[in-house]
């Protein structure tokens, strides 16, 4: 790391301690922008990369609500809004017990970094609470979501800050908030949250945007090799949104997608994932992996362990962040790897990083990655602000060009410093020069 930016990275870390993933972020930025400060040494004398570290604005909240047994139970809310030089703070809400105040931040720092590399007016944000929703009735959801937005809601608006969902945060989810939201404000604000259901403002693809628009990265990635998804052996992390959309994206390319897991195992089905069946275990029944194998032939399911043990051509992680490690990646790499595209936040750790790009494996880091699923909400943004609908093939047109572009705005950003096909470095570099520029422009913001 250059050694200005290494010791602003320690002012940084000092500032925040015990936030494991939000240090994690912030090193792997700062390790791609010493070349960018060489050149435009203005952002140093501005401090930018101190003020971009720092959120413009952190809430935390408590979060009342009774259970089905009339039990009082007690949570906490987050919302950190980061940076909104470019557009109003844009980011999704997680609910799951391993949310605290620095998950939020790491998430909602590589967020200003992926709405940047969009090209869309949107700046960067992220909040969440640790409830988690698995076990619990509709009812305890919907009183749950309705005490958290009672709070929330005086922080957000259409011009403002426009959360959506992440995990733990889906369609149900988005409804409870939104009629919570319409009943405390009085007003019918289509564009305060993003995710929203079709006949109320919502966005056609937006369900499937983050999986399609990281397997089209990934296959933009392999075109300059040559490639395509057509033949390849590939293995999904996790078994959510975002991991089925990626599956069904990659096969309809021609792939076949063997393994995909959940918390508590995985299963491997070498004729490739029965995308309906999957669909109707994980998010209509919301059950179990191990459902998948007693009702499809030839299936396996193996509990625990890891499905980077499965060999694969092409790696989606599309899980959690930090999910696969060094040696998972070394595996994966001796078993004949071209590929990785990240579909979740930072699921690679550092050590797995390095060891794909020291092997000239192709590597799509999520901040580039999954942004299909920002970049539709931002298209949903639009059609709210115009009371205009638009179709599935128009929507996803759009969201395959906006893919395309980062695609190319990242690998084109490489090549100018000197790093070809060093996506990492392509997309922390045109990001966030994106943001500084906008930044200085604006003045002490």
């Amino acid at each position: 790391m250059d050694a200005r930016l290494e010791a602003i990275r320690d002012t940084v870390l000092a500032r925040n301690p015990g936030e494991g993933e939000f240090h994690q972020t912030v090193t792997e930025v700062f390790d791609s922008l010493g070349p960018v400060h060489d050149r435009h040494p203005e952002f140093l004398e501005g401090a930018v990369l101190e003020r971009l570290c720092e959120p413009e604005r952190q809430i935390i909240f408590r979060v009342p609500w009774t259970d089905d047994a009339g039990g009082f139970q007690i949570n906490r809310g987050f919302r950190v809004e980061f940076n909104s030089a470019l557009g109003p703070y844009k980011g999704g809400l997680r609910f799951h017990p391993s949310v605290n105040l620095g998950i939020i931040k790491f998430l909602g720092f590589e967020q200003i970094f992926k709405n940047a590399l969009t090209g869309m007016p949107i700046g960067g944000g992220k909040g969440g609470s640790d409830f988690d929703p698995r076990g619990r009735s509709d009812a305890e959801i919907m009183r749950f979501c309705q005490s958290f937005m009672t709070e929330l809601y005086r922080h957000i608006g259409e011009y403002t800050d426009v959360p959506a969902g992440d995990i733990g945060v889906g369609g149900r989810e988005i409804g409870y908030l939104f009629g919570q939201y319409k009943r405390i404000t009085n007003r019918y604000e289509s564009g305060v949250l993003t995710g929203k259901g079709i006949s109320w403002g919502g966005s056609l693809v937006r369900p499937e945007a983050t999986g399609y628009g990281t397997v089209i990265f990934t296959e933009e990635m392999l075109k300059t090799r040559g490639q395509s998804f057509e033949g390849q052996r590939v293995v999904v992390s996790g078994s959510g949104n975002v991991a089925i959309n990626a599956i069904a994206k990659a096969q309809a390319l021609g792939a076949t997608v063997v393994a995909c897991s959940d918390s508590s195992g995985y299963i491997v089905d070498e004729a490739g994932i029965d995308v309906d069946l999957l669909r109707q275990i994980k998010e209509i029944e919301r059950g179990r992996l191990k459902d998948y194998e007693a009702r499809r032939s030839a299936v396996s399911y193996v509990e625990g362990g890891s499905v980077w043990d499965i060999d694969a051509t092409v790696a989606l992680p599309c899980a959690t962040q930090n999910e696969l490690d060094g040696d998972a990646a070394a595996r994966l790499v001796r078993n004949g790897l071209l590929a990785v595209g990240e579909g979740a936040n930072m699921p690679s750790t550092r050590d797995a990083v390095a060891v794909f790009q020291q092997a000239g494996i192709l590597f799509g880091p999520g901040k580039a990655a999954n942004a299909g699923g920002v970049a539709t909400s931002a298209l949903e943004m639009q059609q709210n602000a115009s009371r205009d609908s638009w179709s599935f093939a128009h929507t996803e047109e759009r969201l395959t060009e906006i893919m395309v572009g980062i695609h190319e705005r990242c690998s084109a950003t490489a090549d100018e410093y000197g790093d070809p096909g060093n996506y990492v470095l392509g997309a922390n570099i045109s990001g966030f020069v994106k943001v500084a520029d906008a930044m200085l422009a604006q003045g002490l913001i």
